[in-house]
């Protein structure tokens, strides 16, 4: 994740968005999320201003080519099961961004990129829920990208090769997910071994230099 810039160009944050709608429910013991929810609540301190718009990259949507939400008013989309009926009533109002979502699918069209504008397509909870505590007010632009259904990884690294420019107009990148995301294996001993060898090899992949990163990522 990048820190806070100098120049006034907008960074792009990898974050974790929990377990559903966790950060807005009662748990024992009370503080299971707090670590987490204090993290993203403090994201914006770390802007160099505030962002004119917010692209959303969700691992909550996958698509067969790349998908871009271009309604004016997207609903939200409670798409997770089984938790507390008032966590279903949860509002995050942010309009979204119809010009922004054309620009984005023009710069992905260039690099050779299909993808659709989805003028239908609600706001998932990989953007509510990590936005609520971020951004709470819900008053800046936002605009969601899907992943694309195959998960090919250089098509991927294409994007952001793609849409980087977007941070030089103000456009925070926000790409919601996990690296570790097997929920029912979360805390089982005989997962975190593999998973804290993921993460190591991941962290280490990101902080090598571009030829390097660009290799380990595309494998």
């Amino acid at each position: 994740m990048n820190t806070k810039s100098e120049t006034g160009k907008q960074p792009v944050f990898f974050i974790p968005h929990g377990a559903g709608p966790c950060f807005f429910m009662d748990w024992k013991p009370t503080d299971t999320w707090d670590l987490m929810a204090d993290f993203l609540t403090g994201l914006p301190s770390r802007l160099p201003q505030r962002p004119k718009a917010i692209l959303v990259v969700s691992a909550h949507w996958q698509t067969s080519d790349f998908g871009i939400t271009a309604g004016t008013h997207p609903e939200l989309i409670y798409d997770y099961y089984g938790f507390p009926e008032h966590t279903y009533q949860l509002t995050y109002p942010a309009v979204g961004a119809p010009i922004l979502a054309r620009q984005i699918g023009q710069l992905l069209t260039d690099a050779g990129l299909n993808n659709h504008q989805d003028a239908s397509r609600g706001f998932d909870h990989g953007m509510f829920i990590p936005l609520k505590l971020m951004f709470p007010d819900a008053d800046i632009p936002v605009v969601q990208l899907s992943l694309r259904s195959d998960l090919d990884p250089k098509a991927h690294l294409a994007v952001g090769a793609a849409i980087a420019s977007l941070r030089d107009e103000g456009v925070l990148i926000v790409c919601s997910g996990m690296s570790f995301h097997n929920m029912r294996g979360y805390g089982d001993s005989n997962f975190t071994g593999p998973s804290e060898v993921f993460d190591e090899w991941l962290t280490e992949a990101v902080a090598d230099n571009t030829d390097n990163r660009w290799t380990a990522l595309s494998d």
